[in-house]
């Protein structure tokens, strides 16, 4: 199966995934949370209550634009419009907690609906809040005031295919697996495909600068873009009419991971390729994470890259190996996944070989492969079990890339000492100058677990500030992130940004409280 045949997901609120497809924790990996301190905890998930929505005159605004029946204001269409899916989300969620509970929802299905809705909100008092996916994991669709939330599912077409210049115009409604389906009946793929793949979608990706699986090989999704369409609240931004320029600044990096702070994209410009005819998977083991990361960088910076490369450390490769007969008899290391869309290059082998990995074989590719997307069901049962999981993200350059693994997994080892956790990392995305590094977290549910995740994350971001790493590579600022990346950029750039805000934006209503 690839990415194209699977179906787009309908996410439930406070849950991962599909509901028709959950997933159960094995009973060993019940048994083994124990050693954690793991306990299930008591009562269950709290209904929300509604409070008073829309004034009258804000709902004839909305309706006027799209219509009566494309405005819901029911509890349950809000309800599956609040927060995203970070844990501190869902742990929200199975609390009820309606503090960032929407007023409406609005599903315009055109440019000029969005245009429109924008451009009168100021009017009667509106904040809006653009959703695509919905799959925020920074609370990046939790405003500081109260708002209506712009839905736009019914964007959802290929707009346009140039098979010349190898180009595809989507709206930004378009999820993941539907934009592959898109192209697909064309012979072609985007190749962009992040975990957040099944709910995901074209305005999403853009918005918050996000990096897929086969970055090595297609690029992040900033990367694919050459063109978009941003609606402000004083008129629309077209840009992009050649695939580089030298007129000016290039706005659409302006646009590109502004998190609707300045206006809602509608559709965007990406370059495609080919869809490859074959794909392979394999797993590389190393002696220690320094032996793999050496080898990774040698790839990175020299080449051939293969369109997958990810590496984990020894806590992550032992945690999802229950087989250690994969990695040749039980005797440690860590774990390198590689992927190539089209034949394999056994000159990427023999890098690897060269810098002392050893060709684990096509098992541990395809397990990771056929798995990928079901990982993120895993946090729901563990959740139920009385787990805290919850991971974080960042990236640096190649020669600062040891000492911040090891402050921030130091850093999240002190914060949750009284629930010693354990601390996974690997690299998922390289470059010649540097690479990411996502850490992912399990330990006990302390009495209040947002709290207990905050302070936790509070120490990673400090961390990652005091050895060079930045607050995000790709999962965005939204509100976690934000007082860390004014810091990270600095008073004057902030107040550039927060210009940029008051030009497009000057009533404050796009996202506020979001990115800036």
């Amino acid at each position: 199966m690839t990415e194209s045949d699977l179906p787009v997901v309908q996410l439930t609120p406070g849950r991962w995934g599909d509901p028709a497809h959950p997933v159960d924790l094995p009973a060993a990996a019940v048994d083994a949370l124990k050693h954690l301190g793991v306990r299930r905890p008591a009562g269950g998930t709290v209904d929300p209550v509604d409070r008073p929505g829309l004034a009258a005159d804000q709902l004839a605004f909305l309706t006027g634009i799209v219509g009566a029946e494309h405005v819901s204001t029911d509890l349950d269409s809000r309800w599956a419009h609040t927060r995203g899916y970070s844990t501190t989300d869902l742990l929200r969620h199975r609390a009820g907690d309606t503090s960032d509970l929407p007023d409406a929802v609005v599903y315009p299905a055109t440019h000029d609906e969005v245009a429109a809705l924008l451009a009168g909100s100021a009017s009667v008092g509106l904040a809006v809040v653009p959703y695509s996916g919905g799959t925020s994991v920074v609370g990046g669709l939790a405003p500081s005031r109260r708002f209506v939330t712009v839905d736009l599912r019914r964007l959802d077409q290929l707009v346009e295919l140039d098979e010349v210049s190898r180009t595809a115009t989507l709206q930004a409604g378009v999820r993941g697996p539907a934009a592959e389906a898109l192209l697909a009946e064309h012979g072609y793929t985007l190749g962009h495909f992040p975990q957040s793949y099944e709910g995901a979608s074209i305005g999403g990706y853009a918005a918050a600068r996000s990096s897929g699986q086969s970055s090595a090989g297609y690029g992040r999704f900033d990367q694919m873009v050459v063109g978009l369409t941003l609606a402000t609240p004083r008129g629309t931004i077209e840009v992009g009419r050649a695939p580089m320029s030298a007129a000016g600044p290039d706005l659409r990096q302006l646009v590109l991971g502004s998190e609707g702070a300045f206006g809602i994209i509608t559709s965007v410009v990406v370059r495609i390729r080919p869809r490859p005819t074959e794909r392979h998977f394999e797993g590389w083991r190393f002696e220690n994470f320094d032996v793999g990361l050496a080898a990774v960088r040698r790839l990175a910076q020299d080449g051939p890259l293969p369109t997958v490369l990810r590496l984990s450390d020894e806590v992550e490769t032992a945690v999802n190996l229950a087989d250690p007969d994969v990695l040749g008899g039980g005797s440690g290391g860590v774990l390198a996944i590689i992927g190539f869309d089209g034949p394999y290059n056994q000159a990427t082998a023999d890098v690897l070989t060269a810098a002392g990995g050893e060709n684990a074989g096509e098992g541990p590719g395809e397990t990771w492969r056929v798995g990928r997307y079901r990982a993120p069901y895993l946090r729901d049962p563990l959740l139920d079990e009385g787990a805290l999981v919850e991971t974080l993200e960042t990236a640096a350059f190649w020669s600062r890339i040891p000492a911040l693994k090891a402050a921030v997994t130091e850093a999240l080892v002190a914060a949750l000492s009284e629930t010693p956790p354990l601390v996974l990392c690997h690299i998922s995305h390289v470059y010649e100058t540097g690479a990411s590094l996502y850490f992912t977290v399990i330990c006990a549910q302390s009495d209040d677990p947002v709290a207990q995740w905050r302070t936790a994350k509070q120490a990673a971001n400090k961390a990652i500030a005091d050895t060079g790493g930045t607050i995000s590579h790709h999962h965005g600022v939204g509100t976690d992130h934000r007082e860390a990346y004014h810091a990270e950029i600095g008073p004057l750039a902030v107040e550039a940004l927060q210009a940029v805000k008051h030009t497009l934006d000057p009533d404050g209503v796009m996202n506020p409280g979001i990115l800036i």
